[in-house]
């Protein structure tokens, strides 16, 4: 098996979802103009690499737990349509496409939520998400998490699990992101490429000959 492994906020999206998620939450009135200003200082310290992913989760999965499923599926659906589809580039859907046409497994591997990131999977046409699990009871969200994040070199423990739940080992690998906080990752992988970089990122890859390219 040949793997392509892509990050997903500010790789494939030219955005955040998590960001773009709470932005549309208070733009329906659901969060509060203070939960801005902590979604924005999450965002800050999460592109310095001093993100706690706990406190952030705990904020960000709030909503999950004081609204039903059935809501929040609406809300989702709209939020797709009005936020994602926009942010989603022609150059991120080729670059799909053209791993696609190799016979190589896609797999989108993300710290956000599966809640968030199962419908923008679904448009990219990539059947195999890793993302952060929720935990639920009896239908509903309990604000926790089922497992460890996908986070930093928790992306590479969700990968390895997956690859022996499915027998699997690749015999070459790519990956795609935007962020430092993906370079455990990177290193792991046998093709890293770094996509519109933060710059903290930008000047590993400098340093250690990756390709940079950009999906805008």
């Amino acid at each position: 098996m040949k793997l392509a492994l892509f990050d997903l906020d500010n790789t494939l999206l030219a955005g955040d979802s998590d960001v773009l998620w709470t932005e549309f939450l208070i733009d329906e009135g659901i969060l509060s103009a203070e939960d801005r200003e902590r979604s924005d200082q999450f965002y800050r310290e999460y592109e310095e690499g001093r993100l706690d992913i706990e406190a952030f989760l705990a904020f960000q999965l709030r909503p999950l737990l004081e609204h039903p499923p059935e809501r929040l599926e609406q809300w989702r659906d709209r939020y797709v349509a009005e936020r994602i589809l926009p942010v989603i580039t022609p150059p991120a859907r080729r670059l799909l496409d053209r791993h696609r046409e190799e016979g190589h497994q896609l797999v989108i591997i993300t710290a956000t939520n599966r809640f968030t990131t199962t419908p923008i999977a679904r448009e990219l046409g990539v059947e195999t998400l890793l993302a952060t699990e929720l935990e639920q009871q009896d239908g509903r969200y309990t604000g926790r998490l089922d497992g460890a994040p996908c986070f930093r070199e928790g992306k590479i423990h969700h990968l390895r699990r997956w690859l022996q739940q499915h027998g699997q080992v690749p015999a070459e690998s790519w990956f795609y992101s935007d962020s430092a906080n993906d370079i455990p990752l990177l290193e792991w992988s046998d093709h890293p490429t770094a996509v519109d970089p933060d710059p903290r990122l930008r000047a590993h890859a400098e340093q250690r000959g990756w390709p940079v390219i950009s999906l805008r």
